[in-house]
Order: C-alpha cells, then sequence, then structure tokens
C-alpha cells in the first residue's frame, strides 16, 4: 500500500539543483497579495512561495524617501521576514515592464533570493546581473515556444547561461496576458497546445549545451487532476496563483479574497491594461466606470511601469490595485485567472497543498481503473 501512494504523489521539481518536493511555485501577485506571509507558507509546504516585487512602493511608505527606494526597501523587508519564517525555497516575481526593473533584480540577489521569475516582457539581459558568488536561479516567463528559443538563444550567446526553467504562461492566466485579444480564446494558443512546443524547444536547446531545463506550466491550472494531466505533456511543475489567494496565509485583505469567493464566471473581465497588454480580472464598480469612460488618470504619482502613457492609460494602474488591495473596489479592481468562480472558501495553506496532492492522486487512480 505505501508503494501505491508513492506513487501516486507528484515528482518533485528540480530547478538549479534546488529540488522542490512539490512542483508548485505560487504565483507572484501584485500589489501586495503575495508577499512574506503566502510566500513563506507555500515555501514550509514543499513548493516554491513567491513574493512579487509590484508595487511594493506604494506599501511601504517613507515620507524621506520616493518611491523607488520605498521599494527597495519593501522587497528587502519581504525577502527577510519569509527567511525568518521558512527554511524552504523562495522566489521573487519581477515584471520586466518596472520602471525599477534593475534595482528588484539586484536587491533580490543581494538579499540570497533562490529564485527570479521573470514575465511582462523579454528578460534578455537578466543573467547579467548575476554576480560571482551567487545562488539565484533565473527562470522566464514566456508565452510561446518561439519566446522561449529567443532567451535561451540570448542568454547562451551573451552569458553563456541557459535559463533554470521556464515557465510557459497560457491564455487563461490572471492579471497580465502575453497574448492578443484574438489569441485569448483560440484553442491554437490553449496551454495544452503551448507547453508540448516549449518542451521540445527548450529540450533540444538544453541536450545541445548539456543542461536539463524543467518547463513550467502556469495559467488555469486548479486541481491536482489539472496538474496531472499537464505533466502528462511534458510539464515536470506548475505555477498557480488564484487558488492561493483564498487562503489564510494570503496577504491580501479579507474583502480582497471575498472578491474572489463571490465572483461568478460572468464577472470575468478581460480588460486592456495600461501597461498595453490585455489582463484578466473580476467586474468591479472601477472598471465599470473605466469601461464606460468615466475614468481618465491626470497625473503619473510614480512612473512605475516603462510602458504606461498617462496621455493614453484609462487609469492608475499602481493606484488601482494598491487600492484593491485594501478591498476598495471603487476604486480599483483584482486580477484573477480564469476559474476564479470557482473558489468557495477560504483555507489554511496546507488544507489547500494536502487537497490539490488528493485530487492529483484520485487522477491517476481513476485513470488506473479504466486502463
Amino acid at each position: 500500500m505505501k508503494l501505491e501512494e508513492e506513487l501516486m504523489k507528484m515528482k518533485s521539481l528540480n530547478i538549479g539543483g534546488l529540488v522542490i518536493p512539490n512542483p508548485i511555485i505560487q504565483g507572484g501577485m501584485g500589489v501586495g497579495i503575495s508577499l512574506a506571509g503566502l510566500a513563506s507558507a507555500v515555501a514550509n509546504e514543499g513548493g516554491v512561495g513567491v513574493i512579487s516585487a509590484a508595487g511594493l512602493g506604494m506599501i511601504y511608505k517613507d515620507n524621506s524617501k520616493n518611491y523607488f527606494e520605498n521599494s527597495v526597501v519593501g522587497l528587502q523587508e519581504e525577502i527577510r521576514k519569509a527567511r525568518k519564517n521558512t527554511s524552504g525555497i523562495l522566489g521573487v516575481n519581477i515584471m520586466v515592464a518596472l520602471s525599477n526593473y534593475e534595482e528588484m533584480v539586484r536587491t533580490s540577489i543581494e538579499e540570497g533570493i533562490d529564485i527570479i521569475i521573470s514575465g511582462a516582457g523579454l528578460p534578455l539581459d537578466l543573467p547579467k546581473y548575476l554576480t560571482s558568488n551567487c545562488k539565484t536561479r533565473l527562470v522566464p516567463i514566456v508565452s510561446s515556444a518561439r519566446a522561449a528559443a529567443l532567451i535561451c538563444n540570448k542568454w547562451q550567446a551573451n552569458y553563456n547561461y541557459l535559463p533554470d526553467a521556464v515557465v510557459v504562461e497560457g491564455p487563461k492566466a490572471g492579471g497580465h496576458l502575453g497574448f492578443k485579444l484574438d489569441q485569448i480564446f483560440d484553442e491554437n494558443f490553449a496551454l495544452e497546445k503551448l507547453v508540448p512546443e516549449v518542451v521540445a524547444t527548450v529540450n533540444e536547446i538544453g541536450l545541445r549545451y548539456g543542461k536539463v531545463i524543467p518547463v513550467i506550466a502556469a495559467g488555469g491550472i486548479y486541481t491536482g487532476e489539472d496538474i496531472a494531466n499537464i505533466m502528462a505533456l511534458g510539464a515536470s511543475g506548475v505555477q498557480m496563483g488564484t487558488r492561493f489567494v483564498t487562503t489564510h496565509e494570503c496577504d491580501a485583505s479579507l474583502e480582497f479574497k471575498q472578491a474572489y469567493l463571490d465572483a461568478t464566471i460572468d464577472d470575468i473581465r478581460i480588460i486592456k491594461s495600461p501597461v498595453g497588454m490585455p489582463g484578466r480580472a473580476i467586474r468591479s464598480p472601477f472598471l465599470d466606470e473605466v469601461e464606460a469612460g468615466k475614468r481618465q488618470p491626470k497625473t503619473c504619482p510614480v512612473n512605475c511601469i516603462r510602458t504606461c502613457d498617462i496621455n493614453t492609460a484609462p487609469y492608475c494602474i499602481i493606484a488601482s490595485l494598491t487600492s484593491a488591495l485594501r478591498g476598495k473596489f471603487n476604486r480599483g479592481y483584482a486580477f484573477a485567472g480564469s476559474n476564479v468562480w470557482r473558489t468557495n472558501e477560504i483555507i489554511s495553506v496546507n488544507q489547500l497543498m494536502d487537497a490539490i496532492q488528493q485530487e492529483y492522486a484520485e487522477h491517476l487512480q481513476e485513470i488506473e481503473l479504466f486502463a
């Protein structure tokens, strides 16, 4: 019986020599949704706990410093708090689009973070920030095999370095999406189609240079069954965000979590973000006003995103996400994945990880019964 139980467990994930017992990376969710509290809880359960670097300067406010200085202080504090609460594996999610991208990458490395996960743009020069003695692993987020190949080839040519893993994020993810509007619901861009393509691409490149590059699937992964199915297509692990929001340890307000619990399938919106990418979010009074053309920012408070133009932006994204963090949905909105309508209770991270493992095992048992 014990042997059967072991066979039903998810296989560990290896990222650059870091062995992750539960092959689950908790998605980096900003502003302030995944900080030290959630990240350390996930790491303690054998997954990768991830701190979002986005918008930390809005949470850590010091009148003697500016937004960017406060962002660095905030990132240092969150990494250190997480380290005090776990001996597990921690990551930081840093969007390429951030105006202070370089500072946040350097700070993460200086603080000894285990993994940097980077998307919302192509992190073509990420390896250049590595220092001689650091052990930080680098994981880019891509939305196609072509992007994966471009990053691998650029890193190898310019830095003699290949990604320690690659996250391929499909169009069912929450937050910013690396797809055009007409691709989001096109089956040709479904995660199930993307994963085998990215796996084949990075395997070929890895074989050429003698490095194993695991592929992490993200976007719409919700249950243990989803994990089993996507791993059958070649993924070595998954990244999950939405389901971790409705945990006690998630750093968001109770009102934010309640927005997830209250969401119906009809409340899920594809929006145009000031960042210049489409995004998936939950309908709110604020978004209704945006759609009606009743919102227009007068000034840019901090210039947090490189690609945001105050002259064309329908609203200030950093201000709206910070308001949502605090449960003020008349002034903001919550990003969420396509399965947010399935959330129905707030539980602990421990309970969630156990439930996912049970779902995974039950699905494998079901397959065996019909084999």
